[in-house]
């Protein structure tokens, strides 16, 4: 039986820092083949719709997402066949013509909200983590970054978490914790969870003779 790549999925609600999880194993496997997959790239193409109907889109529900593209893409990247990674336009609120090429890896590292709640995504994984921190503290990460990133207002930042962002994660992203194989408390400041999750990738890719 040949070689195939490692597959980690990293889900957790926004703000709770599974993108610094999912950025401290990259970095310490950088030497060796890794790529990371963020599910935030995988968004429906909405040109079809119009401008307004396209500002409705709740970008928290998993209809949101376009996982048929995202599991053809992880099952090429399995095969070790290359991709082109869609980009998603949030200004214009649909996929732009751009598209990045992405050279398969050993170790696929899958990151975003919802990658544990399909089925089909699950069953591809070798690990699934959850990264779970307090929710304050994840609305707390989300106004500071949609301010200093994106240019919003506090209150449309607030308006925004409590009435679609909070009960979208109470209803679809919470529940998948129970997938996860590994559940990361405080994520990118749990030094001793990451740090044996690469001992664990490293032991998976010792098997399968990548290393």
């Amino acid at each position: 039986m040949g070689k195939k790549p490692v597959v980690i999925g990293v889900a957790g609600g926004t703000g709770s820092g599974k993108t610094s999880v999912t950025k401290a194993i990259y970095e310490h496997f950088q030497g060796h083949s890794i790529l990371m997959l963020e599910q935030d790239y995988y968004y429906k193409d909405q040109s079809r719709l119009p401008f307004e109907e396209r500002l409705k889109t709740n970008y928290d529900h998993p209809l949101a997402f376009d996982n048929d593209l995202l599991i053809d893409h992880l099952h090429k990247l399995l095969n070790y066949e290359p991709i082109e990674k869609p980009v998603y336009d949030y200004a214009l609120h649909t996929r732009s013509d751009k598209v990045i090429h992405v050279e398969p890896k050993d170790v696929i590292i899958l990151e975003g909200i919802l990658v544990l709640e399909d089925e089909r995504l699950r069953n591809l994984m070798d690990i699934k983590l959850f990264v779970d921190t307090d929710a304050d503290i994840r609305i707390i990460r989300r106004i500071l970054r949609d301010i200093k990133e994106r240019g919003r207002t506090i209150d449309s930042v607030i308006e925004q978490y409590v009435s679609v962002v909070r009960p979208m994660h109470n209803q679809f992203v919470e529940p998948t914790k129970r997938y996860a194989d590994i559940i990361i408390p405080e994520g990118g400041q749990n030094h001793v969870a990451i740090d044996l999750m690469v001992t664990k990738i490293q032991t998976i890719l010792e098997q399968n003779a990548i290393l």
